[in-house]
Formats: structure tokens, C-alpha cells, sequence
């Protein structure tokens, strides 16, 4: 198998790397981090003209990619530049609209695609504790349209959001896959309440409640109670999408971790002189190539797989990269010691990221335990 990107690929790359050092420097990103909208609307825009929306959807959607692989260039360089747009909506709620949606829904995902519309998807509940089947809120019919209640927590961008990608259930218990159906909620819908809040890792996300919100029949996105499969469908790019994340932020934390090794001084000579220090750091590129591995296999396995194959090399993905970013984390704070934790230093954001990432749309607990799972399922 053939790893190297595309020539197309390569050109997007180094399009948004440049981009990113040059428009994107760790105070620019810092003040838009803290600020009360959480991203910046002109970058965004600025991002959506550069492509890089784009090339997560295929040609038939508006795109130009939609690959694994595009997915994976895309968001490592995000990463690296640890970009706090709202990207990850755009793209589980629009590739979400791109699988299931009608006519009717192509205008929303035009919108999308082109930067015009801040998408967020609205799955977790308190307590749900990462299940993709947990899901205690509620659509009943209403005349032609349906009725929505219940709670939604930790929605990125959930304050600025425009529409919602809501998962509810219209059908069986609380933990069934079957019964489980995903709406279209736009912002200003009657009943609809959002409070916000900053993330330890910069950004902004939301608490929804839902009480009593009336919606039309096109709200409906795929088939009543069927809903399960699309927002496995859906969650996946986004597993990967962080996976490919994370792996940017290591690279930068790993860069970093490097020039101070090689300029502080003790005892007259860099720090990275030392032998314990160069086992230390030598180890930890290894722990990052193999996470780059577990990347490449998981967007390799994003299209082309069977479900069990792909979603076990999602699974094994995010799990090693929840291990190795708590690890890249923990080794360049201590490697750089006090100074590590100021919050001057962007090693110390870069940190944040890694270990919040690990925390996004299952942890590495989580998907060891689905990777086991889903090998007793292929073995059964």
C-alpha cells in the first residue's frame, strides 16, 4: 500500500500550514480562544476560501475530497496550529446531511461546505458517558412534524451554532440502537436554549435544552428510528478527524520540546546532551510514529472497509492516540520543566489540547473496551 500523499494532498498541506504560521500565531489563536464567540468568523471564512472545508466532502457533495486521507491532511494541520474554528461540526453534520439528506437538504449543506453555516452536532447527555445509543431525549409526532425534549451537553460551539444536528429518541429504551433518529435543528426554533461556556482547552461549547421544540417534517434527516447507523456513519469521520488533530499537536509539541533541549543550558552544555534525556525523547518519537500508523490505518479503512474492520480501526486509533497525547503531554512539560506549565508557553495549550482531545467522542477506555467488542462480533 501506497502512503504517500497525493500531489493534490501535498499542495493542500503546505497551503494550510502557511496559512496557519502566518495568519495563525499562538497570540492571534490565544485571543480568539478567550474571546466571547469562541473562533474567529473572518479566519473561517478565510479557511473556507483556502479549501480546507472542501476537501471534506466528495464531488458530488460540493467538495472537492471527502477521503480519509483528506480528512486525516486537513485536521493534522489544524492541529498543529491548534485552530479552534468549528470545524469537527462541519464535518459530522454535514457529512451526516451528505449520506442521508434530500433536496430539500442540499441548500444546508451547500451552506456548510462553503463556511456560511456553523454546524454542531448535539448528541451528548449528561451522563451518557460517550454510548452513541444513550440517549433519553425524546421526538414525538406532532400533526406532520415532531416534537423534541430533553438536554444536550458539551456542544462545541454550541452558542454560535446556527444549526444543530440532534440525536432523539422516537422509539424503545434508552440504550437501544434501534428507535434512535437525528433531526435538523436550526438556532432560533421556538424552545430551543443554549448556555455557554469556555473550554479548559480554548473555544467555546454549550448546554442545550430542548423543551417543547416543534419542528416540520423535513427536520427528519434519514429514516424514523433508524438513525443509529448515519451517526456512527458521521462520528467515525469525526474520530477520525481527531485522531489526525492530535497528531498535528504532537508534532508541534514534539518540535518544541526539541529546540529547548537543544538551546537550554545547564552546567554549560544544552540539556539535550544528556543521555537520560535523549532515551527519553527517543521513546517518544517512537510512541508518536506508531500513533501516525494507527492514523494511516484508520483513514486507509475509512471508505474502503467493511463496518467491523472500520470501526475497529477508529476505535484502535483514537485509543492510541488518547495514550500517546496523554504521554507527548506529560514527557514535553516535564522535558521543559517549570516553564512547561506558564501560561506564556504554548507547549503548555498544546498540552491541554492532547489531553482534552482524548476526552472527545470516547475516551481511550472506552475504545479499547469497543475494540474488544466489535473483535468478539467479528469473531462470533
Amino acid at each position: 500500500m501506497n502512503f504517500e500523499h497525493t500531489e493534490e494532498r501535498r499542495m493542500l498541506a503546505e497551503t494550510l500550514d502557511r496559512f496557519v504560521a502566518e495568519q495563525y500565531g499562538f497570540a492571534t489563536r490565544d485571543h480568539i480562544a478567550q474571546s466571547t464567540r469562541g473562533f474567529s468568523t473572518e479566519l473561517w471564512q478565510r479557511f473556507a476560501e483556502l479549501g480546507a472545508l472542501g476537501a471534506l466532502f466528495g464531488e458530488a457533495e460540493g467538495g472537492f475530497g471527502g477521503d480519509g486521507f483528506d480528512i486525516a491532511v486537513v485536521f493534522e494541520s489544524l492541529g498543529r496550529g491548534l485552530v479552534v474554528e468549528p470545524f469537527l461540526g462541519a464535518l459530522v453534520v454535514g457529512s451526516a446531511i451528505a449520506r442521508a439528506g434530500g433536496s430539500a437538504h442540499r441548500p444546508l449543506l451547500d451552506a456548510v461546505i462553503e463556511g456560511r453555516t456553523v454546524a454542531a452536532l448535539a448528541h451528548d447527555e449528561p451522563a451518557s458517558h460517550y454510548e452513541l445509543a444513550n440517549v433519553a431525549t425524546t421526538a414525538r409526532r406532532s400533526g406532520e412534524g415532531w416534537r423534541l425534549d430533553g438536554a444536550k451537553a458539551v456542544v462545541l460551539q454550541g452558542e454560535q451554532a446556527e444549526l444543530y444536528l440532534v440525536s432523539a429518541r422516537t422509539a424503545g429504551e434508552q440504550y437501544d440502537e434501534a428507535g434512535l433518529s437525528l433531526f435538523l435543528v436550526p438556532r432560533d426554533t421556538a424552545g430551543l436554549a443554549r448556555r455557554g461556556y469556555p473550554r479548559v482547552d480554548g473555544g467555546r461549547a454549550a448546554e442545550l435544552t430542548l423543551d417543547n421544540v416543534v419542528l416540520g417534517a423535513e427536520a427528519l434527516l434519514g429514516t424514523e428510528g433508524e438513525g443509529f447507523a448515519l451517526l456512527e456513519y458521521a462520528v467515525g469521520r469525526g474520530l477520525l478527524a481527531l485522531c489526525a488533530e492530535s497528531l498535528g499537536a504532537m508534532d508541534a509539541a514534539r518540535q518544541a520540546t526539541l529546540e529547548y533541549l537543544r538551546t537550554r543550558k545547564q552546567f554549560g552544555v544544552p540539556i539535550g546532551s544528556f543521555q537520560a534525556l535523549q532515551h527519553r525523547m527517543a521513546q517518544l518519537l517512537l510512541e508518536i510514529e506508531q500513533a501516525r500508523s494507527a492514523v494511516i490505518n484508520a483513514a486507509a479503512a475509512l471508505d474502503d472497509a467493511d463496518r467491523p474492520t472500520r470501526e475497529r480501526a477508529l476505535s484502535a486509533a483514537k485509543f492510541t492516540i488518547g495514550r500517546v497525547g496523554t504521554l507527548v503531554a506529560e514527557e514535553s512539560i516535564q522535558m521543559h520543566g517549570g516553564i512547561g506549565m506558564t501560561w506564556e508557553l504554548p507547549l503548555a495549550h498544546y498540552a491541554k489540547r492532547l489531553v482534552m482531545i482524548d476526552h472527545q467522542l470516547g475516551d481511550e477506555d472506552h475504545h479499547l473496551a469497543r475494540y474488544i467488542a466489535l473483535g468478539t462480533q467479528v469473531a462470533n
